[in-house]
């Protein structure tokens, strides 16, 4: 805990931003980190709960030690608040940016009053620590002789190589794109997390002994027979790419497109490629079709492109502003959500249907048409007299993913057995923390998106640390590390 009385003290506060008007002019991250006596106040808040739920089964995912790390910091004891922090995160510097924070939502403060700033305190101490060159790599003291392939490096696939490494095992990540990081690099804009952070990890992690290997597309390039072959175990962490489809008359028109198709070549750019004959908002109507974070992502992106107008819908109704009934304290409530991409411009609708698109001549896309739906017996049905028709000149397909790409490796791999479940991912010992994360297939495990489908980064990094954990228990059974 923090201060005894800190709670009933202090007031929770934001992290600062960068105006609207500036910061949708450039694509570098506009929040701020805490300032020291900020961060120690904000610290303070952290009450003597008793049970705290925040790192409990309904907070946080990776099992932060929430408490501990808001009191060393109102202590001012900021190197052993990093210690703490790195004991169950290994990027806390992804997560204090980019997790929307179940942790506050079970925050106990939170019943009564705006709950512990955990998200901006976790934040302000990874920052600091690299700005104090604490963050250093942990190479191991010896090697095991085994060998380990992890296949895919998004968040699950960097910690769980960085976990294993650290162990001692001799480890190649691989990534099928030409950089590391996977939807960290490719699919979260510039503007919420710079991709240099991405960049010394991938050192500290290169110091520790990962191997790299880009333009790598396990299951084309290489086969599965060869990895296997090679490595002594195998980690899937290739994420659920698939995205969800919106089969309406004018889907195949020129200017529809799923949203990665969009934010990918924009990151890109940022990044200083040449994309040619990418998708660009500027000067177009666009319609962001899905109201979760990367139709939040298609937004700020449009914005910053010079888009003539903004529109995001939803299928379901509005959120309450309020945290509902079916949504109780410690539950992850279900409220509204504004982003920092909507506060720079967006029109947002609920309760919208997508009947189909319209297009000219040329097969461009000029209208998007619909009704408004509610949801009655189980199913959204018409609301009447509510057709509508909209002018889009570009329209951004942000409606999720659904499952694994299904050829290439996964489709080898079925051939030596691997399951998959109900929602075709990758089948492998799901639910509780200590699930041994094995697939079907012998030495071969999953982690992240690609066995529990489309989830949040802090469980990626959770997934991918408990993983580590089962394929070090696999290894020492064949040797003594």
């Amino acid at each position: 805990m923090g201060k005894t009385t800190g709670f009933m003290e202090y007031t929770r506060a934001p992290l600062t931003r960068e105006p609207v008007e500036s910061r949708v002019k450039h694509y570098k991250e506009f929040e701020n980190s805490y300032n020291a006596d900020d961060a120690k106040t904000q610290g303070a808040r952290c009450m003597d709960c008793g049970i705290p739920f925040c790192h409990g089964e309904t907070g946080c995912p990776v099992d932060n030690l929430i408490p501990e790390f808001n009191d060393l910091v109102y202590r001012g004891q900021w190197r052993a608040a990093l210690e703490n922090l790195h004991s169950t995160n290994n990027f806390p510097e992804f997560t204090g940016r980019l997790c929307p924070a179940p942790c506050e939502g079970a925050c106990v403060l939170g019943i009564i009053e705006p709950p512990v700033a955990i998200k901006g305190i976790e934040r302000t101490i990874i920052d600091r620590g690299f700005e104090e060159g604490w963050v250093e790599p942990m190479p191991p003291e010896k090697l095991s002789g085994k060998k380990v392939a992890v296949v895919g490096s998004g968040p699950a696939g960097m910690a769980c190589a960085q976990q294993l490494v650290r162990a001692g095992h001799s480890v190649t990540l691989f990534e099928k794109n030409d950089r590391i990081g996977g939807l960290l690099r490719y699919g979260i804009p510039d503007f919420k997390m710079e991709k240099g952070l991405i960049d010394r990890r991938m050192e500290q992690m290169r110091l520790e002994g990962v191997e790299f290997k880009t333009n790598v597309n396990v299951g084309v390039d290489v086969s599965a027979d060869e990895i296997m072959n090679e490595y002594d175990a195998t980690v899937l962490a290739c994420g659920s790419e698939h995205p969800r489809d919106l089969p309406v008359p004018g889907r195949e028109l020129k200017g529809v497109h799923f949203a990665m198709d969009f934010l990918v070549p924009s990151n890109k750019t940022v990044a200083g490629d040449d994309i040619p004959d990418r998708p660009i908002a500027t000067g177009k109507h666009v319609i962001v079709i899905g109201g979760g974070d990367t139709g939040s992502d298609c937004v700020g992106t449009s914005n910053r492109q010079g888009a003539a107008s903004v529109t995001q819908i939803e299928l379901f109704p509005k959120p309450p502003s309020d945290r509902p009934d079916h949504t109780p304290w410690p539950l992850y409530p279900a409220v509204l959500r504004t982003s920092s991409s909507h506060e720079e411009g967006a029109d947002r609708k609920w309760a919208i249907n997508t009947v189909g698109f319209k297009g000219n001549a040329q097969g461009e896309v000029t209208h998007i048409y619909g009704n408004h739906v509610e949801f009655k017996d189980g199913k959204f049905v018409p609301v009447p007299d509510t057709d509508f028709e909209w002018k889009a000149d570009l329209v951004l397909l942000a409606m999720g993913f659904v499952n694994p790409i299904q050829t290439g490796l996964v489709e080898q791999l079925q051939a030596k057995g691997l399951e998959l479940d109900a929602r075709k991912n990758v089948k492998a010992e799901f639910g509780t923390h200590d699930g041994s994360y094995a697939t079907t297939v012998p030495g071969v495990y999953a982690c992240g998106d690609v066995r529990r489908g489309q989830s949040l980064i802090v469980w990626a990094i959770s997934e991918g640390r408990k993983c580590a954990e089962q394929v070090h228990q696999f290894l020492k059974a064949k040797v003594s590390v």
